[in-house]
Protein backbone atom coordinates (compact mmCIF):
# COMPACT_ATOMS: atom_id res chain seq x y z
CA UNK A 1 0.00 0.00 0.00
CA UNK A 2 1.24 3.29 -0.70
CA UNK A 3 0.70 6.20 1.70
CA UNK A 4 -2.66 8.33 0.41
CA UNK A 5 -5.33 10.68 2.32
CA UNK A 6 -8.01 12.95 0.89
CA UNK A 7 -9.62 14.59 4.07
CA UNK A 8 -12.01 17.74 3.88
CA UNK A 9 -10.90 19.82 7.15
CA UNK A 10 -12.00 22.78 8.62
CA UNK A 11 -9.49 25.66 9.91
CA UNK A 12 -10.09 29.45 10.78
CA UNK A 13 -6.64 30.69 8.61
CA UNK A 14 -4.95 29.99 5.49
CA UNK A 15 -1.86 31.26 5.79
CA UNK A 16 -0.95 29.73 9.80
CA UNK A 17 -2.79 26.22 8.16
CA UNK A 18 -0.21 26.08 5.07
CA UNK A 19 2.56 27.22 6.96
CA UNK A 20 2.38 24.24 9.65
CA UNK A 21 1.67 21.61 6.68
CA UNK A 22 4.47 23.45 5.28
CA UNK A 23 7.04 22.24 7.54
CA UNK A 24 5.63 18.78 7.06
CA UNK A 25 6.50 18.67 3.59
CA UNK A 26 3.20 19.78 2.01
CA UNK A 27 3.03 21.64 -1.25
CA UNK A 28 0.16 23.91 -1.92
CA UNK A 29 -1.40 22.79 -5.39
CA UNK A 30 -4.57 24.90 -5.54
CA UNK A 31 -5.98 27.83 -3.23
CA UNK A 32 -8.84 30.34 -3.64
CA UNK A 33 -11.20 32.04 -1.25
CA UNK A 34 -13.15 28.59 -0.45
CA UNK A 35 -10.32 25.91 -0.76
CA UNK A 36 -6.88 25.42 -0.32
CA UNK A 37 -5.36 21.83 -1.40
CA UNK A 38 -1.90 20.76 -0.04
CA UNK A 39 0.10 17.77 -1.11
CA UNK A 40 2.98 15.28 -0.11
CA UNK A 41 3.87 12.65 -2.14
CA UNK A 42 0.26 10.37 -2.53
CA UNK A 43 -1.16 12.33 0.73
CA UNK A 44 -3.54 15.26 -0.19
CA UNK A 45 -5.20 17.21 2.81
CA UNK A 46 -8.16 19.55 1.38
CA UNK A 47 -9.16 22.56 3.77
CA UNK A 48 -12.19 24.79 3.77
CA UNK A 49 -12.81 27.72 5.51
CA UNK A 50 -14.61 27.86 8.96
CA UNK A 51 -14.28 31.02 10.98
CA UNK A 52 -16.04 29.72 14.17
CA UNK A 53 -14.50 26.54 14.32
CA UNK A 54 -14.24 25.34 17.97
CA UNK A 55 -10.88 22.97 18.01
CA UNK A 56 -12.19 20.82 21.16
CA UNK A 57 -15.65 20.08 19.67
CA UNK A 58 -14.98 19.57 16.21
CA UNK A 59 -16.45 16.13 15.02
CA UNK A 60 -13.43 16.31 12.11
CA UNK A 61 -10.37 14.46 11.85
CA UNK A 62 -7.36 13.17 9.71
CA UNK A 63 -6.05 9.85 8.93
CA UNK A 64 -2.97 9.52 6.85
CA UNK A 65 -1.85 5.73 5.74
CA UNK A 66 1.72 5.78 5.80
CA UNK A 67 3.81 2.99 4.22
CA UNK A 68 6.83 4.12 6.65
CA UNK A 69 5.55 6.12 9.87
CA UNK A 70 8.79 6.43 11.75
CA UNK A 71 9.84 8.48 8.61
CA UNK A 72 6.96 10.65 8.47
CA UNK A 73 7.19 10.89 13.13
CA UNK A 74 10.93 11.95 12.24
CA UNK A 75 9.47 14.96 9.86
CA UNK A 76 7.21 15.79 12.51
CA UNK A 77 9.47 16.17 15.22
CA UNK A 78 12.04 18.23 12.91
CA UNK A 79 9.21 19.97 12.30
CA UNK A 80 9.39 21.11 15.89
CA UNK A 81 5.78 19.69 16.40
CA UNK A 82 6.01 18.40 20.15
CA UNK A 83 5.32 15.21 21.20
CA UNK A 84 2.24 14.84 23.39
CA UNK A 85 0.45 12.07 25.15
CA UNK A 86 -2.36 13.30 26.02
CA UNK A 87 -5.54 14.60 24.37
CA UNK A 88 -7.23 17.92 24.06
CA UNK A 89 -8.04 19.42 26.87
CA UNK A 90 -11.66 21.39 27.27
CA UNK A 91 -12.92 23.21 30.02
CA UNK A 92 -13.04 20.66 33.36
CA UNK A 93 -13.22 17.55 30.95
CA UNK A 94 -9.49 16.17 29.97
CA UNK A 95 -9.47 13.20 27.82
CA UNK A 96 -6.23 11.22 28.02
CA UNK A 97 -4.23 8.27 26.07
CA UNK A 98 -1.43 6.73 26.01
CA UNK A 99 -0.09 6.11 22.53
CA UNK A 100 2.17 3.37 21.40
CA UNK A 101 5.12 2.89 19.30
CA UNK A 102 2.76 4.18 15.95
CA UNK A 103 0.22 5.97 17.27
CA UNK A 104 -2.15 3.16 18.87
CA UNK A 105 -3.19 3.81 21.80
CA UNK A 106 -2.84 1.70 24.23
CA UNK A 107 -5.74 2.40 26.96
Amino acid sequence: MSDRSTPNMLFRDFENTFRFYERLGFQETRRDAHWMILKRGGIVVEFFPHADLDPASSWFSCCFRLDDVEEFYSIVLAAGVPERNDGWRSGAQTQTRRMGRHGRSID
